[in-house]
């Protein structure tokens, strides 16, 4: 029995539809074993959802759909929004979660979500010998990034396997080397498909432009990177398997130039992983935690509240000299105010002078 999804609800937006009234889209998240991808529904949608799921099971789901505001819109209301946009998420999440299965194992459900039926997804598998992925969801930016941190994931677990199938093999104990390179398939195998998930999904994101030139050419050198990792594991999966079936020890007539270069190819691939630095946004300046999960058009917004703040620092600085020029001016001011009194004092005091001199002369005449 396959696992639930995981079930979010990240983020809102506007309809853009010309010539209709606008309304809120609740961008819904789900992540699959093998894929992830986006469903956007509005607020009728989750309405008739509950209705049918109410007439198909004949009771209503354990948690209660938000009800709906008649005064006010979400449209101009971003906490009623955000309010409801948690409401449903819980909604949606509470389905998916709950042990009893009758709500979600419905059409209705499943239609909701855009997962295929089991019968649809059986012939699938049985007819390809593979499960074809779906890039719906990589075709998000936000996604996109956590299907490659996924793909990373799984590509340093694979090399854990195969880094513990060589020391059984080592070792002598066969059962647990079969069961990591078995382990490790299956890791490979899910990582083949990301990789190609993320490839339609980067397409995608061109075709509408959702994200700037060089943005994609940074993400499609991650997937390529990701890519010749991927063939490499497995190139060195099969390999060393093939070497070690047909007898590579010198002491059952192997070669040993096969023995060498089949050492130097693990003892490259399965080195630790150095994480990335990523882009590097102006020497000697690398990217930072903050930006590396931000797009073109992140960066820049962030660049331009960094030089709004470094601008409003400046007009705060500028006050201060403003004022303490103005103090400045002030105390001249008051300076020479009183070196003008001080001066007239001393005019006074030499009028005073002789006005008493002259009085002493007429006393020794009298």
């Amino acid at each position: 029995m396959a696992p639930p999804p995981e079930i979010a609800i990240p983020s809102t937006s506007v309809s853009e539809d010309v010539g209709s009234k606008p309304y809120t889209l609740y961008n819904i998240t789900l992540r699959l074993p093998l894929r992830s991808f986006v469903v956007q529904k509005r607020y009728s949608d989750f309405a008739r959802l509950h209705n049918t799921l109410v007439q198909q099971v004949g009771v209503p789901p354990p948690e209660p759909l938000p009800g709906k505001h008649w005064l006010k819109s979400t449209v101009r209301s971003p906490d009623l929004a955000r309010n409801r946009q948690i409401a449903l998420e819980k909604y949606l999440r509470t389905i998916a979660e709950t042990p009893d299965r009758r709500w979600r194992d419905t059409s209705a459900w499943r239609a909701f979500l855009n997962l295929p039926s089991t019968s649809t997804t059986s012939s699938a598998v049985s007819a390809s010998g593979m499960a074809r992925p779906a890039a719906t969801g990589a075709a998000d930016p936000q996604t996109w990034l956590d299907m490659y941190r996924e793909l990373k994931q799984n590509l340093n677990e694979a090399r854990q396997c195969l880094s513990r199938r060589d020391a059984a093999s080592d070792s002598g104990n066969s059962t647990a080397a079969a069961e990591a390179g078995s382990a490790a398939s299956k890791v490979l195998f899910k990582a083949g498909i990301l990789v190609t998930s993320l490839s339609d999904g980067l397409r995608k994101m061109q075709e509408s432009n959702r994200l700037g030139e060089g943005e994609l050419r940074r993400r499609r050198d991650l997937v390529s990177n990701a890519r010749m990792e991927r063939d490499g594991l497995e190139k060195l999966s099969t390999a060393l398997f093939t070497a070690s079936a047909s007898g590579s020890n010198p002491r059952n007539g192997g070669n040993s130039s096969v023995s060498a270069a089949a050492a130097d190819e693990k003892s490259t691939l399965l080195k630790s992983a150095r994480p990335t630095t990523g882009r590097v946004l102006g020497a000697p300046l690398p990217e930072t935690a903050q930006t590396r999960e931000l797009d073109n058009e992140g960066v820049l917004q962030l660049q331009k509240q960094e030089m709004a703040s470094q601008d409003q620092a400046i007009d705060q600085l500028a006050d201060v000299i403003r004022r303490q020029k103005a103090m400045g001016i002030q105390m001249k001011n008051e300076v020479d105010a009183q070196t003008e009194m001080l001066a007239a004092l001393n005019g006074d005091v030499d009028r005073v002078n002789d006005k008493l001199g002259v009085a002493q002369n007429r006393i020794k005449k009298l």
